[in-house]
């Protein structure tokens, strides 16, 4: 095989185990790589209603065959697991010196299970694997675990790793890499944790083999430049992601006071404006040449890297005004091995139930001081504040009892990311129907459905959108496992996309095909979901917070806007029609037909009736 290694690691902890096994090309074919590789192996493997924190869970780090060639944005990859937050499938991608290590090992893969004895962190290092006592790393944070890492593995290691929230176990625990890289939202930092696994170090020898080099190198170039010629090319460089804050605060979606509005009153103080005039040094991934990172000095003189959704959640969000301040709070979380946007949401949730009179702690909208405490009391679970807050919104209202589920923001247990749905009913169903929870990364159709004029309708066309957004940003780039930003930020070409795979492996897909990949990774992980919850399982798990059908904008241009839960539901069942599922969410046997998923539609059904 060219492009693909053909090789996965597995480790298994309990036994302190490594072994390199080839895989079949078919898998390749069917499956491309990255999340593709993920829910396959989990599917096939995985004990159905396994402990998430149990040691029968695996965890998954997953590369795709562009990952780690000099193409644009393909120092990504995967990471993958039974989630501990929502109880489905959950992963998270990472842009990171490792993944590009990870296949200089000529690993597409790492399969990992079981539970170490004591502390430890995996090292591999070429063809050489091997399980290492992590002793005096246990406790540290992120950044002084990865640093200790990088003088004793050299700089040019790629390090995963954790902090101290992983470390116990925080459900929404986030795995890190160099200092303020995260991924896996739904508890992939809490699974390490959950396995006395410290870190994951890479450190390979060998360039990934590519069909046609030449042919590729030449590809390469031409895109790299193709990207700098775009013409919003200049101001991405200079705000990248932060751009939004204005974006969302002028139409009235930027998260405010626990999503009850979507403006901001001090939204000028946390925009990307303010920030330009702050920064002091930028950092992209690897292969990069729209670096997306800005860094800041913070309210304590420290260095923090902001994007959107750290700062709209644990800025306006939380009521907080001041940049400086913000940063501190994403510094801290990133030590901490906290995921941002949960603990945004969760800080909100926090504040508005203590509002009520139903959590006992003294914190405050906008209260700095009180919100960075009431991090480090979720990071180490302490108290009954910090233990309770530690299981994610979700649980924690269901804990709380006085109506607190009404006020808990999140789809399936995944907390939201930032972008207010009131009437935004096209992104709202983008969040209902991700396949991890309510997370903005496989949809991200807000831009489009409010460039079309910002009508509440409820129209099939919302449904296509969504679709086609999660065909090319949940499936082909999730598989393939390359960032999407050239393409949705600056209208980079999406046909390059199968240019570079022929170059890479020899392999001819057509986009069509790519997106048929797509489809065929949503039916499993939607299948997976399933599984999970048997008896459980219905519509209702696709559908957004209460707050946006119940709670209507009290200010702003959209004052008195709400969804309307009938609309919802007949865009969810266009959803559901267009993808071939049933009635409640579930892909018929027709559809796992046309999908090549026949044997796994059989196994469904020791689960659930397919129709």
């Amino acid at each position: 095989m060219k492009g693909w290694s053909g090789r996965f690691l597995r480790v298994d902890l309990s036994k302190e185990k490594c072994i390199v096994e080839e895989y079949p090309a078919d898998l390749a074919m069917r499956f491309v790589g990255g999340r593709g590789f993920a829910v396959k192996l989990l599917w096939d493997e995985l004990p159905p209603g396994a402990d998430p924190l149990g040691p029968e869970n695996l965890l998954i780090i997953a590369a795709g065959p562009l990952t780690g060639y000099a193409i644009p944005s393909s120092g990504k990859l995967v990471i993958a697991s039974k989630s501990p937050l929502t109880g489905g499938y959950g992963d998270g991608n990472v842009g990171t010196r490792a993944a590009v290590q990870l296949r200089r090992c000529r690993l597409d893969a790492v399969v990992i299970k079981g539970r170490a004895e004591k502390p430890s962190y995996l090292v591999v290092e070429g063809d050489r694997a091997e399980v290492r006592d992590a002793g005096d790393l246990w406790g540290l944070d992120a950044f002084k675990a990865e640093d200790r890492l990088l003088e004793e593995h050299g700089r040019d290691a790629g390090v995963l790793l954790i902090g101290p929230a992983g470390e116990s176990q925080v459900r929404f625990a986030t795995v890190v890499s160099q200092r303020g890289r995260a991924g896996g939202r739904p508890g992939m930092g809490a699974v390490m944790g959950s396995k006395n696994l410290k870190a994951v170090v890479f450190k390979g020898d060998e360039e990934p083999e590519a069909a046609d080099p030449q042919k590729l190198r030449e590809l390469g170039r031409e895109a790299y430049r193709e990207i700098t010629e775009k013409p919003n090319y200049e101001f991405w460089r200079r705000q990248g992601t932060m751009a939004t804050i204005e974006w969302c605060q002028e139409n009235s979606t930027l998260p405010t006071y626990n999503f009850r509005e979507g403006v901001f009153d001090e939204a000028d103080a946390i925009s990307g404006s303010t920030m330009e005039r702050m920064v002091i040094k930028q950092r992209g991934c690897p292969n990069c040449n729209m670096i997306c990172g800005n860094i800041i000095y913070d309210h304590e003189g420290l260095e923090s890297e902001l994007d959107y959704e750290n700062v709209a959640m644990l800025g306006s969000n939380i009521g907080l005004g001041d940049l400086k301040k913000v940063a501190v709070l994403n510094r801290v979380c990133d030590e901490l091995g906290l995921d941002t946007i949960s603990a945004g949401n969760t800080l909100a949730f926090a504040m508005e139930a203590a509002e009520r009179g139903l959590l006992d702690i003294d914190v405050t909208w906008g209260d700095y001081e009180g919100a960075t405490r009431l991090l480090e009391d979720v990071a180490y679970r302490r108290g009954e504040a910090g233990e309770l807050l530690s299981l994610g919104v979700r649980e924690a209202a269901e804990r709380l009892g006085g109506g607190a589920s009404d006020f808990a923001i999140h789809v399936k247990g995944l907390e939201c990311s930032a972008y207010d749905c009131h009437l935004c009913p096209g992104m709202a169903l983008s969040f209902g129907t991700s396949p991890i929870g309510a997370h903005h990364k496989d949809a991200w159709v807000i831009s489009w459905e409010i460039s079309t004029g910002r009508r509440a309708e409820y129209i099939p066309e919302k449904a296509d959108k969504v679709i086609e957004f999660q065909r090319i940003r949940g499936g082909m780039f999730e598989c393939l496992t390359t960032c999407r930003f050239p393409w949705i930020e600056l209208g980079f070409e999406l046909d390059w996309y199968p240019r570079f795979l022929e170059a890479a492996t020899g392999v001819s897909m057509s986009l069509e095909e790519l997106f048929t990949l797509g489809d065929r990774v949503y039916a499993l992980i939607r299948a997976f979901w399933v599984r999970e919850y048997g008896g459980e399982w219905s519509r209702r798990m696709d559908y957004p917070p209460r707050r946006w059908f119940e709670e209507p904008l009290t200010k702003g241009p959209l004052k008195g806007a709400h969804l309307e839960l009938e609309g919802y539901d007949k865009l969810l069942q266009a959803y559901y029609d267009k993808r071939g599922w049933d009635e409640r969410g579930i892909p018929t046997r027709e559809a796992f037909r046309r999908l090549g998923l026949e044997r796994e539609a059989r196994q469904l059904e020791r689960f659930v009736k397919l129709h």
